[in-house]
């Protein structure tokens, strides 16, 4: 009896009792691969990647299962090369084939979650830049990024707006033209690790000086913009 008979010999007409391991194990490399599936999506967008579908899914199963296998002698090598479809075509004949497919639904699932998310902050950014630009060609301004309603007063001697944004600038050669390329950079550099939309804020130093930051709560991310 080779492997796979032996393995349905054992589990059949029960839930595969690898079932929920697997599945969170799936999860988790799914959610942390986000960079990696970002990567290929905009490849995709660029034209240079290929089909949308389940960009990451197939992969993150593959190298769960033999990452499950390679600890548990008792499971096949149900992955030949050639996709999940052969998994399936092994299993048919038992319950396992629902759990491949319920694990499969539910990581595309997330995966189309992820993407969201992506283009919802991608969105986010393009209109928040878009705001920058149309209050420059208004008024020569660039709108507060901490209470967006105001527009900066930006000088050789500091950044303030009504709202109680204020930086002290002098001897540092800001513009509107330089601190729209900050702010622009700052976005750009959290949207590449992180979905969610970023904060700005007014902090100070050790020595009392007041800084404007950028924040995530969700990653972690923080950063001086001016």
């Amino acid at each position: 009896m080779d492997a796979v008979q032996r393995h349905r010999s054992m589990y059949k007409g029960t839930t595969p009792p690898w079932k929920e391991t697997y599945r969170k194990r799936c999860v988790e490399r799914l959610k942390n691969s986000r960079s990696k599936l970002l990567e290929k999506f905009r490849q995709i967008e660029d034209g240079t990647g290929g089909s949308k579908s389940s960009l990451l899914v197939q992969e993150v199963m593959e190298e769960e299962w033999s990452a499950l296998q390679s600890s548990n002698q008792s499971l096949p090598s149900l992955w030949n090369g050639n996709g999940i479809r052969d998994v399936y075509t092994a299993q048919h004949e038992f319950d396992e084939l629902a759990a491949f497919e319920e694990i499969q639904q539910e990581l595309i699932a997330q995966e189309l979650l992820i993407l969201e998310e992506y283009q919802n902050s991608m969105q986010y950014e393009e209109q928040y830049l878009n705001s920058v630009l149309e209050g420059m060609e208004q008024c020569g301004g660039i709108i507060c990024p901490i209470c967006h309603a105001n527009n900066l007063t930006v000088n050789s001697h500091f950044t303030s707006c009504p709202c109680g944004l204020y930086v002290n600038t002098i001897g540092r050669n800001i513009t509107s033209e330089v601190l729209q390329n900050l702010l622009e950079r700052r976005v750009t550099e959290h949207m590449e690790d992180c979905l969610h939309n970023p904060t700005f804020s007014m902090a100070f130093n050790t020595d009392g000086s007041p800084n404007l930051m950028i924040s995530c709560k969700v990653c972690d991310y923080l950063s001086v913009v001016l």
